[in-house]
């Protein structure tokens, strides 16, 4: 029976064995499962009908060997799914072959995309965010080092940008702009590396940014105010060289992006941030981010249609002696 099987598609030799199920004829359903189990399946498609039909067989009772079909599409490996992912994640994060890397990234993120976060581990973010820290320090010790490697610092702030990229599409982002927020001294240092070594770092700002301005990450305000304090300067003075030395950046979305996260704090908050952005703006030109937008915004709310307690108080008083 399995050489009359023999090249024949497993769409076909599905509908052999729903004839012989129904004709009782046991080995021939035993032979088309055998089949089955060593056939490559062509897409998702057959592969689902390969699957349902197996399942059939198991609720209908038929006396037949299954498992061994099934064990393509459900292991019974000890490993918990966060273990496995976890290995995965820092397989492609210490990989050395930057193609390899750069494809592997795009494609765990867009399986992570499809899933859309179910049936992904419920504490798969803790490794994420261990991940994250390790690529912090790592990009740390280098920044203090008296001669920074350029190469290196670019894998890890690209390692980091994609670990957010991870996280945004988890909505689990909030916390990572919480500590790079807060990453003090990373800034600091920032200053006193080449801009060849440094810019790289500002590719993580401009994506939290980004983030923020499309709504994927929510941070609370003092963390929005203390990321804008923290690193938007070190952004304006790699700005010119993000432009020109990094292919994949967008600079109408950063600049976007800044202008929405600025516009969300306090009005007199956004009148310091905006006010300083003029001064460097009108000094550096192309070489500093666009944020005329935000500044039309920002005017139109401080001096056309300024809105204040005092003046609504007011309106009601007025109303009401009118009235009288």
């Amino acid at each position: 029976m399995n050489q009359r099987l023999m090249r024949q598609s497993a769409t076909r030799v599905l509908r052999v064995l729903k004839v012989a199920e129904l004709l009782g004829f046991g080995s021939c359903v035993q032979s088309c499962l055998d089949y089955l189990e060593a056939v490559p399946w062509v897409g998702e498609e057959e592969e689902e009908k390969v699957i349902s039909s197996i399942l059939r067989l198991k609720t209908e009772g038929v006396s037949v060997v299954t498992t061994p079909v099934l064990k393509r599409v459900a292991s019974s490996s000890v490993d918990p799914p966060k273990e496995t992912l976890s290995r995965i994640i820092e397989l492609v994060l210490r990989s050395k072959e930057e193609k390899s890397r750069r494809e592997m990234k795009s494609i765990v993120l867009k399986l992570l995309r499809e899933q859309n976060g179910n049936n992904v581990a419920e504490n798969f973010n803790e490794t994420i965010y261990s991940s994250c820290q390790r690529c912090l320090d790592t990009v740390l010790s280098l920044f203090r080092q008296d001669e920074s490697d350029a190469k290196q610092i670019g894998v890890e702030a690209d390692n980091l940008t994609w670990l957010l990229d991870v996280l945004a599409e988890r909505q689990a982002a909030k916390e990572f702009s919480v500590t790079w927020a807060n990453q003090t001294e990373l800034a600091l240092l920032h200053e006193k590396l080449p801009l060849v070594s440094r810019y790289h770092i500002s590719r993580v700002t401009s994506r939290l940014f980004v983030g923020i301005g499309r709504g994927e990450l929510l941070p609370s305000k003092d963390t929005r105010l203390l990321l804008l304090t923290t690193w938007l300067q070190p952004l304006f003075k790699d700005y010119n060289w993000l432009q020109h030395g990094c292919r994949s950046f967008d600079g109408k979305l950063v600049e976007e992006g800044i202008g929405r996260t600025i516009l969300t704090l306090p009005l007199e908050d956004q009148q310091r941030i905006l006010m300083s952005w003029l001064g460097s703006f009108l000094n550096g030109g192309d070489g500093c981010p666009n944020l005329q937008r935000a500044f039309e915004v920002w005017w139109r709310r401080s001096f056309v249609r300024p809105y204040s307690d005092r003046q609504g108080s007011g309106v009601s008083q007025t109303d009401s002696t009118s009235k009288e």
